[in-house]
């Protein structure tokens, strides 16, 4: 019967961010899903996106709760647990059991808020590999996530060359443009504006809803499409037929984002939606002067890099200005563009075409390790 080991692990030994501060102890909660075979070669890592959690599937186990990433990871499946023992782990900086902003201060007893150290992408990468270690696993079959995920997956290669044989990077880039990091700054400065932030100090308190529920308004409209959300809405009223002539709900697609905002509050910290926003902004793997193809020449894992024809949040040349500069490098590397409406999201949309192209990925990969 299909099982998920969930656990959690607590690091004593300090965790140096890139900041140059230690931070510890650092809590990490994962699963894992499959079993690991006796030479420890078949371990695959997920890397989730930025509002994601260490619950990427219920691998079929009873009882369980469809993970992020549901028809993607079981028996089966793209990732299939049949075959690999997969990995997923909540991220440095967020809110679901490993360490964040939320988490208690050890040397205060109170929760971090602002005094939480700044992270990077980095630094989730560092954690990550603390865990990968003490499992065991001296060397990565396979990193993969998107988006967020798929900065991790793209790092991975590049911090522990000798420690991953392939890596997965789906819709994501290698710096964030102006443009992205604008719409991350708009829903830090509506989570701010709410007073019941308080500085970052509402634990305990009110939650600042209004202003978290904003911020992710504005992200999901950078998830969709034009035409994902034309297809979805198109300008159908409110259960009304006609207009309102009013500042109440008259649109479909209000009512929507709206929904979408609440619920979002009821799962997420504010702080760490500031935190995980702010590394992502933060990425930029030529550190502002290098050239990328330098930046990558260390790169021996095997890469597939996945774009989508209508992600204007993470738009397909982003992606494919990295295959030029692993190219440049002679690195093995496979890029499929997909052609879909779903935008942003479709990474966690489209996933007959995901699966077969990944499928066939690993298939190569193992062969080509043996």
């Amino acid at each position: 019967m299909a099982v998920i080991d969930k656990k959690q692990i607590v690091f004593q030994e300090p965790l140096l961010l890139k900041s140059g501060i230690f931070l510890s102890p650092v809590t990490v909660a994962y699963e894992t899903y499959g079993t690991l075979n006796p030479d420890r070669s078949n371990a695959v890592l997920i890397t989730h996106a930025f509002t994601g959690d260490a619950h990427a599937s219920s691998n079929g186990a009873s009882g369980e709760k469809p993970g992020w990433w549901e028809e993607m990871i079981g028996s089966g499946k793209a990732f299939d647990t049949d075959k690999y023992f997969v990995i997923c782990s909540n991220t440095l900086g967020s809110c679901k059991g490993t360490t964040g902003p939320s988490s208690v201060d050890s040397s205060t007893g109170k929760p971090f808020g602002l005094a939480f150290p700044v992270i990077t992408i980095q630094d989730m990468v560092a954690l990550e590999k603390r865990l990968i270690d003490h499992l065991g696993i001296r060397k990565l079959l396979c990193v993969a996530g998107g988006s967020m995920g798929g900065m991790q997956a793209l790092v991975w290669p590049i911090m522990f060359p000798e420690s991953v044989l392939s890596s997965i990077v789906i819709a994501a880039c290698h710096r964030h443009s102006a443009q992205q990091i604008a719409f991350h700054e708009v829903g830090r400065q509506a989570v701010m504006a709410d007073p019941e932030w308080m500085e970052g100090d509402y634990y305990g308190k009110a939650v600042p809803k209004r202003g978290l529920a904003i911020a992710r308004m504005v992200g999901h409209i950078t998830y969709m499409s034009e035409a994902s959300m034309e297809q979805k809405f198109g300008r159908k009223l409110v259960e009304k037929d006609a207009l309102g002539y009013s500042f109440a709900k008259d649109f479909e697609v209000e009512g929507y984002l709206q929904y979408r905002g609440m619920s979002f509050v009821d799962r997420f910290d504010a702080n760490s939606y500031l935190y995980l926003t702010k590394a992502m902004d933060y990425f930029d793997l030529t550190d502002g002067d290098r050239k990328l193809s330098d930046v990558v020449s260390g790169v021996r894992a095997d890469m597939l890099i996945i774009s989508f024809t209508s992600d204007w949040l993470y738009p397909s040349y982003q992606s494919q200005s990295l295959v030029r500069a692993l190219q440049a490098n002679d690195v093995d590397v496979s890029y499929v563009e997909m052609k879909t409406d779903y935008g942003h999201d479709a990474f966690l949309v489209e996933f007959d075409d995901q699966t077969r192209v990944i499928k066939n990925y690993l298939v190569r990969v193992e062969r080509e390790r043996k």
